[in-house]
């Protein structure tokens, strides 16, 4: 095989013997066995989303089967055996304690998959992922590994339909729920929000990820947005996927060949175009990480431009759930996901010569699926918008000096008028503290309250729970009562938070931030004019130096940790407590918390930068 970096199984009997036994099992020419391995991957967990995954992997593992072999056209490779790695679910989790294994499950991802690719030296692999954070750990491994290899989404969940009034609803209508008092209502949308299976059927961060994947180049664009049950995941996509694999075999092209500085900007810019889950400023920088780029701010797109495409370029093109009213499904119905590429391209947002995972470029992958046009009320124009400006905003201030704090403004329901909002802090040092106080009295929150969640990043809780209990509560609440209330945290949230809700503020409260030193009653201040979150208090620096002095001396006094964070009580949580970098790096696991990298890589800029020619 041409430029194989694998060691391959040699003559030595002992060796020889498995690998002649693993043959005759899985059905296999026996002369194959000392030449490179090709197999299929997927994500397993304990919810819906990763039901119809086994199927699929089982389809595609079928299909290869029967293309390697000796014969003309044939793949000349050793057939593996499936493999999968295993997350928890965020839906269940969220709320929870063990809601702290959720942005783990990324790293516990990459690791097995790492561990599967290198010792079995893979030289093609194909990959059928779910949920959220697994998608986001197999490309990572897939990077490093960096050999031919493809993926495919499992796909969304179908929604449900509420019995009584005949209305759509999915997983964020039931938690939008929790705080209700009917009981019966409860129970009835609990029961028929999540009908099949599949991953989240919003704009969440599952389809966030996916669409960041698809256009970043590793995963067909049309296999993004049909449903898991969509009889095309096993009947025609299973092939489709053997030929792109086979052609980037046979031409020796690897993952970091697709994933480049053009084509992760081209991912985050359509991540604001569909209004995409504030999750992506946590993954973007991973891929980044493990595509060769160490410093995403710095290497592929700094917070400043972030912000100017955000603000002036880039505009919201899809009326999706959690933000709008239609769910992927919808999507699929009027085109998919390659009818918002198309726009972008034809807007002039998108760097179109980027190569993907068929072997085309992005703009002649598009142009060979000839999507339609905008249908105007699912999808729309970059000419006429469903928003004008982008979904995502990166706040900087006293409070975020990482510039890392992230506001989904898509999801924004008021409080932002003349794009500023002023409130009183409300501090919960913990996402159960809050929870307790929704569940005890509502009544105690107040108009232009700003909730301050903290001790909830990487190293605090540790793991970086998403908290859409939390923001589904305080929605339902704001939505009844009439009322503005904002929620800040070190922590993040789900891609199906709404609200005025600001995440990954950094540094976090439990590495010394800012956010750590608010009070009660503290006047915050969002400011979208500038860009800033800013504590008025902090400006004064003896209060600073005050307050900072009484924080490190409680910390000084517990081993190094304040003795508000979380228990790291397995050894899962206390590798991250020990190893995890800040939001602005991926929140990942890393040995001393120093970003790793490996065989880093510079990243060439082009000459294309993207201006909206409708603005």
């Amino acid at each position: 095989m041409k430029n194989s970096n694998t060691v391959l199984i040699d003559t030595n009997p002992g060796r020889s013997s498995q690998t002649f036994g693993i043959a005759r099992e899985l059905g296999t020419d026996l002369d194959l066995i000392h030449e490179p391995s090709v197999g299929v991957v997927g994500n397993k967990g304990d919810s819906q989303c990763y039901i119809g995954v086994m199927q699929k992997v089982s389809v595609i593992h079928n299909l290869l089967r029967d293309r390697v072999g000796t014969g003309k056209d044939q793949l000349r490779m050793r057939l593996l055996q499936p493999e999968f790695t295993v997350a928890t679910s965020d839906g269940i989790r969220n709320g929870t304690k063990e809601m702290r294994y959720s942005l783990i499950g990324r790293e516990v991802t990459n690791d097995a998959l790492s561990e599967h690719l290198s010792a079995s030296g893979l030289e093609g692999v194909i990959a059928v992922v779910a949920c959220d954070k697994p998608p986001v750990g197999t490309l990572a491994a897939m990077l490093e590994h960096n050999r031919p290899a493809i993926i495919m989404s499992d796909g969304s969940i179908r929604p449900g339909v509420d019995s009584v009034t005949g209305e759509t609803i999915d997983l964020i209508t039931a938690y939008q729920l929790a705080g209700s008092e009917d009981e019966e209502l409860k129970s009835r949308i609990a029961r028929e929000a999540c009908p099949g299976f599949g991953s989240c059927g919003g704009m969440f961060t599952y389809n966030t990820m996916q669409t960041f994947i698809g256009v970043v180049g590793m995963e067909p664009l049309h296999m993004i947005s049909p449903a898991s049950q969509d009889i095309r995941r096993t009947t025609e996509f299973p092939d489709q996927l053997i030929d792109y694999l086979a052609f980037l075999i046979g031409n020796n092209i690897r993952p970091r060949d697709i994933v480049t500085r053009d084509s992760l900007r081209n991912a985050v810019i359509v991540a604001m175009a569909v209004g995409g889950s504030t999750n992506v400023l946590l993954h973007a920088p991973e891929l980044a990480r493990a595509a060769g780029y160490k410093d995403f701010s710095n290497e592929i797109m700094s917070p400043e431009e972030f912000n100017h495409l955000s603000e002036n370029e880039v505009p919201v093109v899809v009326n999706a759930r959690p933000f709008g009213t239609y769910s992927m499904i919808d999507i699929d119905n009027k085109g998919g996901i390659q009818v918002i590429v198309k726009e972008l391209l034809d807007a002039g947002l998108l760097n179109g010569n980027t190569l993907t995972c068929t072997g085309e470029t992005l703009s002649e992958q598009v142009d060979r699926l000839a999507p339609p046009k905008p249908d105007g009320n699912v999808i729309f124009s970059a000419q006429k918008p469903f928003k004008e400006t982008g979904g995502l905003r990166l706040l900087g201030g006293n409070l975020s000096p990482d510039f890392s704090a992230v506001l989904k403004l898509a999801g924004v329901e008021g409080g932002l008028e003349n794009n500023v909002f002023s409130g009183k802090a409300k501090v919960y040092n913990g996402e159960h503290e809050l929870l307790q106080a929704l569940d005890s009295s509502n009544s105690s929150f107040e108009n232009f309250d700003m909730i301050v969640v903290r001790y909830e990043g990487p190293l605090g809780a540790p793991g970086m729970p998403e908290m859409l209990d939390s923001t589904s509560r305080i929605t339902a609440l704001c939505r009844e009562n009439n009322i503005v209330v904002g929620l800040m945290t070190d922590g993040r949230f789900s891609g199906g938070s709404v609200g005025l809700v600001i995440g990954h503020v950094g540094p976090e409260a439990a590495a010394g931030g800012p956010i750590g030193l608010i009070e009660n009653g503290d006047d915050i201040s969002v400011d979208l004019n500038n860009n800033e979150l800013n504590c008025e208090q902090l400006a004064n620096q003896d209060i600073y130096e005050q307050r900072k002095s009484h924080w490190d001396h409680l910390v000084a006094n517990n081993k190094g940790i304040h003795p508000l964070a979380g228990e790291a009580n397995t050894r899962l949580l206390n590798r991250m407590r020990r190893s995890a970098v800040s939001a602005l790096y991926g929140a990942g696991m890393h040995p001393d918390r120093l970003v790793w990298v490996n065989d880093p890589r510079e990243a060439k800029k082009s000459n294309f930068e993207p201006h909206n020619k409708f603005k």
